[in-house]
């Protein structure tokens, strides 16, 4: 079988601290925007026509060297128009993957009469699924972007480097990988190590990715960051999502469909130990949450929902799409967990991030390091003692206000007799809230606890509730901004 690599010609030392060099350069000069410049033929395609283009299978960097892990590139063009270089590392010696038109198919369209194009991002395969077959595993194409899937899911929410002014006022900034460095893995090797060069007006970066695939798909980060400029609103490990309705937000709604969403809710493990589940929302204006902490155990946008039935779409497959979550390594500090939503009117503009915003700011010139642990995955334990939220039901009250109806599974309430006399621990920063009680649901051996809110002509009320018992908490913490 005939196999390939990156040539060796023009081969440099390469190390865990080259990228860091790299970054470290780039952030003591001027910022220079990445090339975008294509031929004309590459530069009018539309979105049909790209789609088109696409790598040959048997052009895989690494295929036939028996390695468990195969990549290929996305060809510029359409939104795609960054230069990206890649480069192979094998022995300590990393060299470029040199671009030809003949490393593509492009459709009923002729081949781009150009070289030394570069590449718009890459993809990684692996056998994730089933032994004989190397499925697409993990996804950089786009700015900082990059996606990946566990055993049996499709793509959903992405992940970015780093989030620069999300939610400001002013426009955000969107850095870029500017080059990839992809080491050429072992034949007994269970995970894939790919290094990150990112720039942008304000800051450069360095990123190490060790990329582990299975039933929980894992990645390594750890990311040294150079300010240009101070950075008082940096996102770190920021995730990026889509959330349309659900049976908490449907007013308005009229669909087939029972919910439309890549992540249901923000999971959180704060530094108090204290567990955390937060709806998401479609709201009517942007709207920001900040989570304030310190160390944080654990952040992530969260599919809880995973039965076809939640959903019924035969395309869009929700119940397949990845969670992800953040796991600090290290002490993070003082910061606050940053959640934004924006109006969408569909699905498919992204609408949701969450990151996590240290309290102090980054001065320009010195070097920030982050190590974190980004686990895509169905779902995701942490106190097993603690019955989760599975479902957040709102609709209109017998009499005035808006019933909450939220459905608790598993810890030790699988446990409690249906007699149990168990207590709503639940909080309003406003209005009122009425006849809060809690009951098992008999029809799936679950428990409830639901509750009316009166606003009282309020706006911005910020719920809270959980169940308890003499022994303490039951479930984790719900929380809520409702808005009329």
């Amino acid at each position: 079988m005939k196999t390939f690599a990156a040539t060796p010609k023009s081969a440099t030392p390469f190390d865990d601290d080259t990228v860091a060099g790299l970054a470290r350069s780039l952030a003591a000069n001027p910022y220079r925007p990445p090339d975008e410049t294509l031929p004309a033929e590459l530069a009018k395609i539309g979105y049909d026509q790209y789609r088109d283009y696409r790598y040959r299978a048997d052009r895989a960097l690494w295929r036939g060297l028996g390695v468990p892990f195969q990549a290929q590139f996305f060809h510029r063009g359409f939104l795609h128009k960054e230069r990206v270089d890649i480069y192979e590392v094998v022995d300590g010696k990393a060299a470029p993957v040199v671009y030809s038109p003949d490393m593509f198919t492009y459709g009923r369209s002729p081949a781009p009469k150009v070289s030394d194009l570069g590449f718009a991002g890459f993809r990684l395969h692996g056998p994730i699924n089933r032994p004989d077959y190397f499925d697409e595993i993990a996804a950089f194409l786009g700015a900082s972007y990059f996606r990946a899937v566990a055993k049996g899911q499709s793509y959903g929410l992405s992940a970015r480097g780093l989030a620069l002014k999300t939610g400001d006022p002013e426009p955000e900034e969107f850095p870029v990988f500017k080059a990839f460095w992809l080491q050429r893995p072992a034949k007994s090797a269970d995970a894939v190590v790919v290094h990150a060069l990112l720039d942008g007006p304000s800051a450069a970066a360095a990123f190490r990715f060790a990329i582990k695939p299975g039933v929980e798909t894992v990645f390594d980060v750890d990311m040294r960051l150079y300010p240009r400029v101070e950075l008082a609103r940096a996102g770190i490990a920021p995730l990026t999502s889509m959330f349309d309705f659900d049976a908490s937000d449907r007013v308005g709604v009229d669909d087939y469909r029972p919910a439309v969403h890549d992540s249901d809710g923000l999971a959180l493990l704060n530094g108090r130990n204290e567990q955390v589940w937060r709806p998401l929302q479609n709201p009517k204006a942007v709207q920001m949450s900040a989570f304030q902490d310190v160390d944080p155990r654990g952040f992530g946008l969260m599919q809880r929902k995973r039965a076809f039935s939640d959903y019924l779409d035969l395309e869009a497959g929700y119940q397949k799409r990845p969670s992800l979550w953040v796991e600090p390594i290290g002490d993070w500090g003082e910061g606050a967990v940053i959640l934004v939503e924006i109006p969408t009117a569909d699905e498919y503009h992204d609408n949701i991030v969450a990151f996590w915003r240290p309290k102090q700011a980054f001065a320009a010139g010195r070097e920030y390091r982050f190590g974190y642990r980004l686990h895509w995955c169905m779902d995701h334990a942490w106190q097993r003692e603690l019955a989760v939220v599975a479902s957040t039901r709102i609709g209109k009250a017998p009499k005035a206000g808006r019933l909450i109806v939220i459905e608790l599974a598993g810890g030790r309430l699988d446990a409690m007799p249906a007699e149990a006399k168990l207590q709503v621990d639940a909080l309003a920063s406003k209005g009122e809230l009425r006849n809060a009680v809690a009951y098992r649901n008999a029809e799936t051996g679950h428990w409830r606890m639901s509750f009316e809110l009166d606003p009282r002509g309020q706006s911005d009320i910020e719920l809270r509730a959980r169940l308890k018992d003499a022994k303490g908490p039951l479930s984790e913490t719900w929380l809520y901004r409702w808005n009329p």
